[in-house]
């Protein structure tokens, strides 16, 4: 007989049995017991977990074509009275089909649809769900007397309300789709699904080597992998909780862009820029809400460091303490966005602060780095603190390198309102004076090395702000350096040789100097400059006055003169006025000094008595000489001025005027 003839004979039969087993099944959904069923279900429920059924809804029970029991409308609570702690819409226990046919129901797998958790942290730190956990560890020790049964359960569609009355906050995690395996037959409990957090979807993984001593507070291992677009985070060590949560293992986390996490996570980042590609690794000691990290790996934008960090949120304000050390540090992203002056512009920035990140955590930070860029500033061997505390900030530079020289200081920023108050003390020591005079003030002049110390106070909500209402001093000492851009030295001799020969081009060269001695006071934004002596080898000059800080303006006087060759002759002295902006400021020589020098004008100037005269005759000269800029004169000289001064030897030329000096004859540096 062949095999096709054997199949031939034994399908009708192998029909006809699966047919009868087709119409059993069709019976047995109308004749079963649906209470029998339900009743079974509770009692493996119970015996599993502990927690006591009611079930406010109708019940389904089905054998054909899936063989399940669903109740609706169901609460699942603990041993002690009070609200659910869960609530389910639709709880479905697939059971095994073989013991139905002997009125056994054997449930495989659990289906919750719609749970809803709510979890409360009340002012004692006790939760609503400690009953709860005491339960199942009571009924998961592998002596109980009736064992579970099925290994699986599925959350759809499941929401978690978290309420924590010591921080008054609420959580809600929503769209939870999770697949639990229940250690029914080993001690291991394991999650696999995702949930939503905060508009975020996250992806979720949880496994624990020994489920029953986790709840039990015993030590047990544990894995946990959640992952988001704007944050990834993995642990790998072991968890336990006698007294309260401890974690310790390996903590990993990385971020695209580590603003966006914070933000995610309800924190403020403290800077407009940077806090982007983030990365870490650590090995961590989580007890309770306090974190403390050791042989931290961390890479934010590109800088990577080393240390210890700690985290604590015990008391209801968030702090984070640490010390981190790197090889290198670009700290340009932090504070680039701070802008002083308008872009393209001389004038202060006046956009308003944004300061909010100043009250969102307690900081106590300690950074050293090797190398250090800000900007275009490069900082040698670097130790700073920072401290943000009740909305005030205080850095402290323990000691920088940077121009040549080191720098040792503090800054504090307090919020006030919508404003904010600045302090700073600074002290440069050797440094060079043109890198630092052009960073820090943008004056570029002075050449050399010297100790700069600056004590400064301002409040306001812009940088515009700040400058009206800078107080502090400034005292600089300088050293074997130069002023660029003016030789006062050769500007002095050829005035004083020849004080109506024009000024000519003065700014040029540059004029040496032994000692610079500078001290100002401030004062609402007006700086009050009480001295500036500065001693060179062939000239000495001194300048008083103020200097506007708002609208960057110089309004000085000063005197420059020439070193005397011996203590008997007094050396030539010119007093000059400087005025206007900082970066391109007009100097003036006193066109009645060079006048007066001059032995024909002198006399004329003094025999004009005529106010309007005198000064029509003194606006001629200070444009022939190129002095002072000034408009066209009202009065011209007499037209029967002399091409050529007078002799010496006859009386002073009162009614004559000197020709220009192009025009004139140039006679000994005596007469002239």
């Amino acid at each position: 007989m062949t095999l096709i003839q054997v199949i031939k004979r034994l399908a009708a039969p192998a029909a006809a049995v699966l047919g009868a087993g087709v119409l059993t099944l069709m019976l047995m959904s109308l004749v079963i017991d649906k209470d029998a069923a339900r009743r079974s279900v509770e009692e493996q429920i119970r015996a599993a977990t502990g927690l006591e059924l009611v079930v406010h809804g109708k019940t389904e029970v089905s054998v054909f074509p899936g063989s399940y029991v669903t109740l609706h409308q169901v609460a699942l609570k603990g041993e002690s009275a009070g609200s659910s702690t869960l609530t389910v819409d639709a709880l479905t226990a697939n059971l095994s089909l073989l013991p139905i046919f002997t009125r056994r129901f054997e449930v495989t797998d659990l289906a919750l649809l719609s749970p809803h958790v709510t979890v409360t942290r009340n002012a004692d730190g006790e939760s609503n769900w400690t009953p709860i956990i005491r339960t199942l560890v009571r009924n998961m020790k592998p002596n109980t007397a009736s064992p579970v049964s099925f290994s699986e359960i599925r959350v759809m569609q499941g929401t978690v309300l978290f309420r924590d009355e010591i921080h008054h906050t609420d959580e809600t995690i929503d769209k939870i789709g999770l697949s639990l395996g229940w250690p029914s037959i080993s001690r291991s409990f394991a999650a696999t699904g995702q949930f939503d957090w905060r508009d975020e979807h996250v992806d979720a993984t949880l496994s624990v080597a020994d489920f029953a001593a986790m709840l039990e507070g015993d030590r047990s291992g544990v894995k946990v992998r959640l992952a988001s677009a704007p944050l990834k985070i993995g642990f790998d060590g072991a968890v336990s909780n006698r007294s309260s949560l401890l974690l310790d293992g390996t903590l990993t986390a990385d971020s695209t862009s580590l603003r966006d996490a914070l933000r995610w996570i309800g924190q403020t980042p403290l800077a407009n820029g940077g806090f982007g590609r983030f990365s870490m690794k650590a090995r961590a000691n989580i007890v309770g809400e306090s974190v403390a990290l050791t042989n931290v790996n961390v890479d934010l934008d590109g800088n990577a460091a080393e240390g210890v960090l700690t985290y604590n949120s015990n008391t209801g304000q968030r702090t984070l303490q640490g010390t981190l050390a790197a090889d290198a540090l670009d700290l340009t992203p932090y504070i680039g966005t701070i802008r002083l002056l308008a872009s393209g512009a001389r004038d202060w920035n006046r956009q308003l602060f944004d300061l909010r990140g100043l009250s969102a955590t307690d900081l106590d930070m300690r950074l050293s780095a090797a190398k250090v860029t800000v900007g275009s500033s490069k900082f040698g061997r670097t130790a700073i603190g920072a401290n943000l505390r009740g909305g005030t900030l205080a850095l402290s530079v323990g000691e920088a390198q940077i121009y040549g020289g080191t720098v040792k200081g503090s800054l504090g920023i307090s919020r006030a309102a919508d404003s904010a108050d600045f302090k700073a003390q600074f002290r440069f020591n050797d440094v060079d004076l043109e890198a630092s005079g052009n960073e820090l003030f943008g004056v570029r002049a002075l050449r050399g090395r010297g100790d700069l110390i600056v004590s400064l106070e301002a409040s306001g909500s812009s940088a515009f702000a700040l400058a009206q209402s800078v107080d502090g001093t400034a005292t600089l000492t300088a050293r074997d350096g130069s002023i660029v851009g003016f030789n006062i030295e050769q500007l002095l001799k050829r005035l004083e040789k020849r004080p109506l020969s024009g000024a000519g081009n003065y700014r040029s060269g540059s004029t040496p100097f032994e000692k610079l001695n500078a001290s100002v006071s401030i004062n609402n934004g007006i700086a009050n400059i009480d001295n500036i002596q500065i001693d060179g080898p062939a000239t000495q000059v001194t300048l008083a006055g103020t200097a506007s800080i708002p609208s960057r303006e110089y309004d000085l006087k000063g005197t420059a003169s020439l070193v005397p060759a011996s203590d008997s002759t007094p050396g030539f002295q010119l007093p000059f006025v400087v005025q206007g902006p900082w970066d391109d400021p007009l100097i003036f020589p006193d066109s009645d000094i060079l006048i007066r020098r001059s032995q024909g004008a002198a006399p004329l100037l003094d025999s004009l008595k005529d106010h309007k005269t005198r000064d029509a005759v003194k606006a001629v000269i200070d444009r022939l000489t190129g002095v002072r800029k000034t408009s066209e004169p009202s009065a011209a000289p007499p037209a029967d001025t002399p091409s050529a001064p007078a002799p010496t030897t006859s009386p002073p030329a009162e009614a004559t005027a000197p020709a220009p000096p192009a025009a004139t004859p140039e006679p000994n540096s005596s007469t002239n």
